[in-house]
């Protein structure tokens, strides 16, 4: 199983699904695209510790998270 994490300001939000799954996986690849497009950015983790970011749906990544636009005043 992989997992979709949205951190958003009341915390996060997970979506399961499996990779396998062509209708979870096109769900999941939708839910990326949607989440971009909102200004969110994505990560994927690399290694222990490391990060990289991410602008494209990776079917292979096993957790994604997405973090939302900062905005400073």
């Amino acid at each position: 199983m992989a997992i979709q994490i949205v951190m958003d300001r009341t915390g996060d939000s997970r979506q399961l699904f499996d990779p396998n799954d062509a209708r979870e996986l096109a769900k999941a690849e939708k839910c990326f695209n949607e989440l971009i497009n909102t200004g969110f950015t994505a990560a994927v983790r690399t290694g222990p510790g490391q990060v990289s970011r991410i602008r494209s749906f990776d079917p292979n990544a096993e957790e994604t998270v997405f973090f939302p636009r900062l905005v400073g005043g």
